[in-house]
């Protein structure tokens, strides 16, 4: 498959990079994680799905907390999620199998889960701080597939990962499909 995950990273590092201060303890689309909670989950993701791309031994995989976000989140972040471009940009990284958050997986399988993490997350981050989010339509794309595939095969693990499926138009934009697909709202606003 070997996609680009530049485009995703770079506006997601964008998004992290706009988020305020004032804005760590507002809520998310993702249910009962906060702001910072949303960036500490994004900064372990990014290290984890890399460590994936480059076949090293994982490290464990963290619940995401507010407390744990570093000082240093606004530089720290959008580097690790560079990192993790580059990482599946390398020769072999989309090839043989891996292991992510304990899950052992086709390395193709990881990236599209790495990418779909990256950019739904990036979503969630975006309008829980009133940003603007572009999402790549082809990463969009591969990752409706990739979750469309997922609830088809595994209805049970999809049911524990995401939130129920949010009905959306099938004529909708490709990004408020894979919303829908991934429980979201497309529509949701911080109270």
């Amino acid at each position: 498959m070997d996609l680009d995950l530049a485009p995703t990273v770079t506006e997601v590092a964008r998004v992290v990079r706009g988020v305020r201060d004032d804005q760590l303890a507002a809520p998310t689309p993702c249910t009962d994680m906060s702001v910072a909670a949303l960036l500490d989950h994004l900064d372990g993701l990014a290290l984890a799905f890399r460590l994936a791309a480059e076949k090293a031994p994982p490290g464990g995989a963290p619940q995401p907390s507010a407390e744990k976000l570093t000082p240093d989140w606004r530089t720290r972040i959008p580097a690790r999620l560079e990192s993790l471009a580059a990482a599946w940009r390398e020769p072999g990284a989309w090839d043989g199998e891996t292991e992510v958050g304990g899950v052992q997986m086709p390395g193709e399988a990881a990236g599209l889960v790495g990418l779909n993490e990256v950019l739904v997350h990036g979503w969630d981050l975006a309008v829980a701080t009133g940003q603007a989010y572009a999402a790549d339509p082809v990463a969009a794309q591969a990752c409706v597939d990739l979750v469309q595939d997922f609830a088809v095969a595994a209805p049970e693990a999809r049911d524990e990962i995401y939130g129920p499926v949010v009905p959306v138009p099938g004529e909708a934009p490709v990004l408020d499909r894979l919303l829908g697909a991934a429980g979201r709202d497309p529509g949701w606003t911080p109270r």
